[in-house]
């Protein structure tokens, strides 16, 4: 497949370059700074865009199959950034007809699982410290709603950053029980693997271990 990746300098957004092009697909990446992207292969374009206008990335999406984006806050002062330009590529999606979308979002921002161990692990964090960028994560996932793309919203808890492992769960519209972390490889993986399945389009779906 040819595959636009967005925040492809991120800890998701590496990964997912490095497997989706270990897996044979081509791969444009859409960086601000592509010094910073130290993933390398055949089959790779690196595109320098800063994600204010569609216009300048239209481009980097045509022709298509499908996008994948690792967009997302570093920290509350980066809160916003999720939303803005999540509007900025749908506008451009749009413009170009390309209509499936798989993004990283955060567990908070859906359901509760029935355990409650996200609950007692993480809001205390949430209503500290992280309320505004889940409140970004949330209007993002409104953006998407709006839209008429093909998107799923992939909502891990806790990022470590270990090896790769593909023993992760998935729960669409929901979040696995007892499940607290995952691996950044590991929701790449997992988004790679959500391409192609319907049953995750227009859905939020929890993935941990």
């Amino acid at each position: 497949m040819n595959l636009t990746v967005f925040g492809a300098t991120g800890g998701i957004g590496r990964e997912l370059v490095r497997q989706a092009l270990a897996s044979g697909h081509r791969v444009t990446a859409v960086v601000r700074d592509p010094a910073r992207l130290t993933v390398t292969g055949t089959g790779l374009e690196v595109v320098r865009a800063d994600l204010t206008d569609p216009e300048v990335i239209r481009p980097a999406l045509s022709g298509r199959n499908a996008v994948l984006s690792g967009l997302g806050p570093r920290g509350r002062g980066d809160a916003g950034v999720a939303a803005r330009l999540t509007r900025t590529v749908l506008a451009a999606m749009e413009a170009e007809a390309v209509r499936r979308l798989v993004v990283v979002s955060a567990a908070p921002v859906g359901p509760e699982p029935d355990d409650g161990l996200l609950d007692r692990s993480m809001r205390g964090l949430v209503s500290t410290i992280l309320k505004p960028v889940y409140d970004d994560l949330r209007e993002m996932e409104a953006e998407l709603s709006r839209s008429g793309t093909d998107w799923t919203s992939v909502r891990p808890p806790r990022l470590q950053d270990k090896p790769l492992t593909g023993t992760y769960r998935t729960v669409v519209g929901g979040f696995p029980r007892k499940g607290r972390f995952i691996a950044r490889a590991d929701v790449a993986h997992a988004m790679l693997a959500m391409i192609e399945d319907a049953g995750t389009v227009k859905q939020g779906v929890g993935v941990a271990y």
